[in-house]
């Protein structure tokens, strides 16, 4: 498992390497749960990082 701050950074490039993910596919790239994927985007927003989200079909 990794620490936190491993894993903001990780979710960080992921995000910066393709313009459109979904929750359960980024979830599934990282090695997380969805829960956990929501709190870290959570707490990169909370760091003044821009995520955006749509809600899916």
């Amino acid at each position: 498992m990794l620490d936190t701050s491993t894993r903001l950074l990780r979710l960080l490039s992921v995000l910066q390497s393709r313009r459109a993910w979904t929750g359960a596919g980024l979830a599934e790239r990282l090695e997380v749960t969805p829960r956990t994927l929501r709190r870290d985007i959570d707490r990169l927003r909370s760091l003044g990082y821009t995520v955006a989200a749509a809600a899916g079909p």
